[in-house]
């Protein structure tokens, strides 16, 4: 890799700064040793896909081709191994959770217990408030014990928890370079956001800032009435966030269909290569760049980020 930066180096120690108030439970952590590069290695989670979307795992560095606003760069960086993973899990706790609870409990349990040694994970509640039932941890038996904590009642405020989430992430202490693991959210919500402080443009455009993809499970009961203004909303909501951050947006009818979801997260996440580039574009105009990723075989499909901000002189 001679010597460069995951993007994730970079852009965590300087994640945009937003002043909100945001009610939250959230402990503050130590600061992150600083890290330094005259080199931006944009760092992308690839994902690839058959026809029947099964998973291709056996591609080459020489088969994949990058572009950035349609101008093909040099791969500089390829890793097809699984590396670790700093994930938060959001479960929307407001009260139209009550009776989905118990089951939605035992699907994210189910979820935690796929995770590796490796991996670190974080559980974060929200209703009318924000709660981080579990900071970062590797240990299952506190993953699980946060989980079972959870408790239904209140409003939703998921663009807070999101955007605490994203926060976050960005200060998971690291020690080296080498260690800064790809970033996720793994968020379930029932209905539309009701009560945050932060509005979705806000989030979306740090999101967009970030290295984090975020997986989005829009649960909804065929009774509610998918038709209805807000869930329209809630589900394109669910959708951008997930488009524009190279994540997955799920809606099942019933919570019975969430352990099948939780599953499918974690089989992506564990199937996914990481490549790296240094734009070709020495512009530090901080403007959006749109990325595209194809790869020289047949019938197979990528999935990744759609972009990502340039560099901008302050």
């Amino acid at each position: 890799m001679r010597g460069y930066l995951p993007a994730q180096a970079i852009r965590a120690m300087t994640a945009l700064a937003v002043t909100l108030a945001v009610t939250t439970s959230v402990a503050q952590q130590p600061d992150l040793p600083t890290f330094s590069a005259t080199i931006d290695l944009v760092s992308l989670n690839v994902t690839v896909t058959d026809n029947e979307n099964r998973y291709v795992t056996d591609i080459d560095m020489a088969n994949f081709q990058l572009f950035e606003d349609g101008a093909l760069q040099d791969t500089e960086f390829f890793d097809r191994t699984e590396r670790p993973i700093a994930l938060a899990l959001l479960m929307d706790t407001s009260a139209s959770m009550t009776e989905k609870m118990a089951t939605a409990q035992t699907a994210a349990i189910g979820f935690a217990a796929r995770l590796r040694d490796q991996d670190l994970a974080s559980v974060i509640d929200f209703d009318s408030r924000v709660n981080t039932l579990q900071d970062f941890t590797n240990s299952f038996d506190k993953l699980e014990a946060a989980i079972r904590r959870t408790s239904a009642g209140g409003s939703t405020s998921l663009y807070n928890a999101i955007y605490i989430s994203l926060k976050e992430l960005a200060r998971v202490p690291v020690a080296t370079a080498d260690e800064i693991p790809r970033q996720a959210i793994v968020m379930l919500s029932d209905g539309e956001d009701t009560s945050s402080l932060v509005e979705f443009e806000e989030v979306l455009e740090l999101a967009k800032r970030s290295d984090t993809v975020i997986y989005s499970i829009g649960l909804r009961a065929r009774e509610n009435g998918r038709n209805r203004r807000g869930f329209r909303e809630a589900d394109f909501v669910l959708k951008q966030l997930a488009r524009d951050t190279g994540g997955r947006a799920y809606f099942p009818d019933t919570v019975d269909d969430l352990a099948h979801i939780y599953q499918q997260i974690s089989d992506e996440l564990s199937s996914q290569y990481t490549l790296g580039y240094i734009s070709k574009n020495p512009l530090q105009d901080g403007r959006w760049r749109s990325i595209v990723v194809r790869v020289d075989r047949p019938d197979v499909s990528t999935h990744t980020k759609r972009g990502y901000y340039a560099p901008s002189i302050r």
